[in-house]
């Protein structure tokens, strides 16, 4: 009897298994399916882009590029506004979002908790309803048409500080900090040789969704930024896209496309080992 019930556990056990592994193949074949087509689509011309869609791959992948690099938009300029400004501004966010929320996390004062109530109401604000004073603000200040705008309010990211406090109340003791003031340690010291090593799969968490967010922001850069060669990559696909019928090519959009999410594939292939971990610790209180 007790065989015959181990016996049906275990095939319950493998029959969920191999469910499991089904539906990790489909969802994973149904995110790399759009790379796939995006890849195929930039080795096709114009013509055979209006003709349908075909999962062969095409001659016209170096055409495209040569056209796109000797077009009228300047391309690699944009790739290192884009890479400057989302390299600064993952950087910025996570640094300071893990000193603020450190801050809050290990020191007792009067505005704690007004504090970080405060910091996620500011989180729940869209970008939006504030940007006609931003425009106004950097209007004043002479820094329209520039990247600091872009770069310096990343140091206050509500969103990141949450996950960084919510991460620092799992795994980081209020004890080792202690520890670390009785031994000598100053503040800065104890923030950076101690706080900030523990904190390293949280930080390349939030540094690759720093990036992205900022590599993929549209909206605040097309209205700061005027001239082409300040302009980020979404913009100038953007004016790809919007070109003249007569000029308009659709293997040069694909090219480009596929061009600019080629750097966030590095990011995500290098940093990849830490999102998971970094989530399952971070989601799990102690």
């Amino acid at each position: 009897m007790a065989n015959n019930t181990s016996n049906s556990q275990g095939g319950g056990v493998h029959a969920r298994r191999i469910v499991s592994y089904i539906v990790l193949i489909l969802i994973s074949f149904l995110c790399l399916f759009w790379f796939y087509v995006l890849f195929i689509n930039s080795t096709r011309s114009n013509s055979e882009l209006s003709a349908g869609f075909t999962p062969f791959p095409s001659v016209h992948l170096i055409e495209n590029w040569t056209n796109l690099k000797n077009g009228t938009l300047p391309i690699v300029s944009g790739m290192i506004n884009s890479l400057l400004i989302a390299v600064l501004t993952a950087t910025l966010a996570t640094y300071f979002s893990t000193m603020t929320a450190y801050a809050i996390h290990a020191y007792d004062f009067k505005l704690k908790k007004f504090m970080f109530t405060f910091i996620l109401m500011i989180m729940m604000i869209p970008t939006q309803v504030t940007v006609l004073g931003f425009l106004q603000l950097i209007d004043k200040m002479h820094l329209d048409n520039s990247a600091i705008p872009l770069i310096i309010p990343a140091i206050a990211s509500p969103a990141v500080f949450f996950y960084m406090k919510q991460y620092m109340d799992s795994t980081l003791p209020l004890s080792l900090i202690e520890a670390a003031r009785i031994d000598g340690s100053g503040e800065f010291r104890t923030f950076n040789q101690i706080v900030v090593p523990l904190m390293k799969p949280a930080i390349a968490v939030q540094a690759i969704f720093s990036f992205v967010g900022s590599w993929n922001n549209y909206f605040t850069p097309a209205l700061v930024l005027h001239d082409d060669t300040k302009k980020t990559l979404p913009i100038l696909i953007a004016q790809l896209r919007n070109a003249d019928w007569l000029k308009f090519d659709m293997g040069q959009v694909y090219i480009m496309i596929a061009f600019s999410i080629f750097p966030v594939i590095i990011v995500y292939l290098i940093l990849s080992r830490y999102i998971v971990g970094g989530v399952t610790l971070g989601g799990v209180k102690g």
